[in-house]
């Protein structure tokens, strides 16, 4: 199966003692700041910046001889992770809004049978990193740390310095707003594998009569191709027809794509569209009961540098 190539900020190999705990700590911890910075950022590259910038604060707390020993080093660094993560938001916003049309989140192949290098502590799905994206910085992160990973709201309002009651009221209305966008409904991920199989399928060889009876009717599809590939639309596409029309010209124009391949992305089946070989785009279903109500597609080559495909499992 496709994996991806761990993102590494491996710290420097330190000769003194308490630099070499402060190593130990941050590595044993490395996936959990991992999870959450991505969860409020939603890509690779941005994520690991935040995680060396906190390896730097880390470190250079372990050489002041003069400052007390940190008597929880988790807590401390989700503190800093997620305050660097804060700081950071600004210019990511800056950043997507010059950005070419729908901009998603980056995909993370996830699995048992993926590495253990790989594997993250958790998974915010595709589907609700988009939700996410609409919430504030605070809201996000409040959200994040509570709903995702379970800290408590006291817990939360030392890492965000805020009071407990501030907390509760963002996560309010954190969680008013996600419940709105996206119903607590998750396919079974069998029926969620099974309907992904059968939309590609028919996306890809242009069965206008399976697509018809997959889709919802008012089904909307993302192409997040960051301006980079050719006839990724610019704008979402609403309604069954049109995402319809739009799948048969894809697979009836030049350089069709006929393989597939299986696999679970933020811990959702999804599928892996590959051309000639080379990875293409990664397909992700959020579904209605057993039809298909949102398509995500990441095809944008920057977003997908970090996975590569295998030739495990592959369809055409």
């Amino acid at each position: 199966m496709p994996q991806t190539d761990p993102p590494r900020t491996d710290p420097p190999t330190v000769p003194d003692t308490a630099l070499r705990e402060a190593t130990d700590h941050y590595v044993d911890h490395r996936e959990l700041l991992f999870s959450v910075v991505y969860g409020m950022l939603g890509t690779v590259a941005d994520t690991e910046d935040v995680l060396q910038e906190t390896w730097l604060a880390w470190s250079a707390r372990h050489r002041d001889r003069t400052a007390p020993p940190v008597g929880h080093p988790r807590a401390y660094l989700v503190r800093v992770a997620v305050n660097q993560a804060l700081a950071r938001q600004e210019a990511v916003r800056r950043r997507r809004e010059s950005y070419l049309g729908p901009w998603l989140p980056e995909p993370l192949v996830t699995g048992e049978d993926a590495s253990a290098e790989v594997l993250r502590t958790e998974s915010v799905s595709l589907a609700l990193l988009v939700v996410l994206e609409s919430l504030s910085p605070l809201e996000r992160a409040v959200f994040v740390l509570r709903e995702v990973f379970g800290y408590g709201n006291t817990e939360i309002a030392g890492i965000l310095g805020r009071t407990p009651a501030a907390v509760r009221q963002l996560g309010r209305r954190a969680r008013r707003h996600v419940r709105a966008r996206r119903p607590r409904y998750e396919a079974d991920p069998g029926l969620q594998r099974a309907v992904t199989g059968r939309f590609v399928e028919a996306a890809l060889s242009g069965d206008v009569a399976t697509l018809m009876e997959v889709l919802a009717p008012d089904v909307t599809m993302w192409n997040d191709g960051g301006g980079k590939v050719r006839r990724a639309s610019r704008r979402p596409i609403e309604g069954r027809d049109r995402v319809a029309r739009f799948l048969v010209g894809i697979a009836t124009g030049r350089d069709p794509i006929r393989e597939f391949t299986h696999e679970l992305v933020n811990d959702t089946p999804a599928a892996l569209l590959l051309r000639e070989g080379e990875l293409f785009a990664a397909v992700v279903l959020d579904l209605r009961g057993d039809r298909v109500s949102d398509i995500y597609t990441v095809a944008n080559p920057d977003k997908l540098a970090h996975l590569r495909p295998s030739t495990a499992g592959r369809t055409s």
